[in-house]
């Protein structure tokens, strides 16, 4: 061998070397909320979803980025001419993370535990019409339902209706098992949550061998975290202000889609003043949404009179009925006995849109005679006091899950609005199959709550992240709480 050829294959060799060291195989995606725990099937946050979704748990069916709904863990289903029973037919050979066998007995246990009296699932009322879950054998389920619901393939889709097994139920919170692409490593709370490639998936294999979810909090930090390259990507980043310095660096791509995330201001309707229409109506009209858009979210966001997605086929833009007018707002709250306006509180968890848009809000209040004191507090702290206790009489937070405004049927909720013939139109729509006839009630939903100010419609919130520019397979859009890194990679 020449001297020259030793020299070329040396640095042949080194060349070789240094593309595999380059070679990518793991991620680092920021976050800005921390999960409170890790079981999606027993808690509202939707920050569990963030992580685990698909990434960790899956479904019977399962959310793709632009919204449409596909077969999960069930390959297909048949659905009876009365529309009452559904059988569905599971994919073999799929294995817990803990080599136990996922077959329809886990279907079965996850269902029934959702729809129990005594579950805890945050979004038990996706299950309210199943009547019955029944083995047929190892491989399929039959789903009987008290009433026809067109939106039965939907609902399970959630991560609220994710298959767990009783084996790893126990330790759920702390140790998820699921049948996803990757499996769960490690929480260092505070810090972040790290994943791995679950190499016996029994779909198409991610292309990343490790993810890591770290978590930061602070809006100034994440903009140092991403431009020190310390993190991948950040989904759902909360500094908005940042993102043109991004767009124009090369080194980064920005991902800017929609959500179903109906950013409100969430109204405690069985606590006085706001138990009275009037009151809630000025405090509709005090709300200017556009700065609120403006100065918090910096111009990102579609304005909304009602909790209902602007790019939903049934929307219905209703913002008029609740256009800025602050001497409108003071007439109300004249007419309502309240001529020197009143004091509440106005709770606010981390997310920016809360903070910022909160401090907005209180000013525009303010204006109108409502004095609304701060409360700024953690995600577990909104959960138990705004949430599960309802003590707050104010308080600002995006509901992300999918068509969602059924939750409005339940006086349980947080903001406790009880309204018989609202609960009756959304039994009716469940038991509607037809397009067209559901389109109808899907309006005249949004008008009944629109027209009952039951809460401040303010905005859409606008999914916004930011990567690499190698990065590959992100969603750009939030058809729900995810961060789904299945087909997620980096460009050779």
């Amino acid at each position: 061998m020449t001297f020259r050829s030793i020299v070329f294959a040396a640095s042949s060799t080194l060349a070789l070397m240094a593309g595999a060291a380059l070679a990518k195989d793991s991620v680092t995606i920021g976050l800005q909320l921390e999960p409170p725990h890790l079981d999606p099937t027993s808690a509202a946050a939707g920050a569990i979803d963030q992580v685990l979704y698909s990434n960790v748990f899956e479904g019977l069916t399962r959310f793709m980025g632009d919204g449409s709904v596909l077969p999960g863990l069930a390959k297909s289903w048949d659905i009876s001419s009365d529309g009452l029973s559904y059988t569905f037919h599971l994919n073999q050979g799929v294995s817990f993370h803990d080599g136990t066998a996922m077959d329809a007995d886990d279907v079965k246990f996850s269902l029934d535990r959702a729809r129990a009296e005594d579950s805890t699932n945050a979004q038990k009322a996706l299950f309210g019409d199943i009547a019955s879950v029944d083995v047929v054998d190892a491989a399929t389920v039959k789903v009987t339902l008290s009433q026809p619901n067109g939106n039965l393939l939907f609902n399970l889709a959630w991560g609220d209706a994710v298959i767990v097994a009783p084996e790893s139920i126990d330790d759920i919170k702390t140790n998820p098992v699921g049948t996803g692409a990757f499996t769960f490593a490690n929480w260092v709370q505070g810090d972040r949550i790290e994943l791995t490639k679950n190499a016996d998936y029994w779909g198409t294999p991610a292309l990343l061998n490790a993810a890591t979810f770290k978590f930061i909090s602070d809006p100034t930090a994440a903009f140092a975290a991403v431009m020190a390259e310390d993190v991948d990507a950040f989904s759902g980043f909360p500094a908005p202000e940042n993102l043109p310095q991004f767009d124009a660096d090369p080194r980064f791509q920005v991902l800017v889609g929609s959500t179903e995330g109906e950013t409100i201001l969430s109204t405690n309707n069985k606590q006085a003043p706001f138990d009275d229409v009037r009151v809630r109506e000025a405090l509709a009209h005090a709300i200017d949404r556009q700065a609120i858009i403006d100065g918090a979210m910096f111009g990102y966001g579609t304005p909304i009179g009602t909790h209902f997605a602007p790019h939903n086929p049934a929307y219905k833009d209703l913002t008029g009925g609740s256009a800025y007018d602050p001497e409108r707002a003071k007439a109300l709250l004249a007419e309502a006995g309240l001529p020197d306006g009143f004091e509440t509180t106005l709770h606010l968890p981390p997310p920016s849109y809360a903070r910022r848009g909160g401090e907005i809000i209180a000013a525009q209040l303010a204006q109108v005679g409502i004095k609304a004191e701060i409360i700024n507090v953690e995600w577990a702290q909104w959960l138990e006091t705004v949430f599960r206790g309802k003590d707050f009489g104010l308080t600002i937070v995006s509901h992300t899950e999918p068509m969602d405004i059924g939750i409005y049927a339940r006086p349980e909720y947080y903001f406790q609005y009880d309204n018989a013939d609202f609960q009756a139109l959304m039994s009716k729509l469940n038991g509607t199959t037809d397009p067209d006839q559901r389109r109808t009630m899907l309006q005249q939903a949004q008008d009944t709550i629109s027209n009952d100010y039951v809460n401040g419609y303010l905005f859409q919130l606008a999914s916004l992240s930011v990567a690499k520019a190698e990065l590959q397979g992100l969603w750009a859009n939030a058809p729900t709480q995810a961060t789904d890194l299945t087909a997620v990679g980096w460009a050779e």
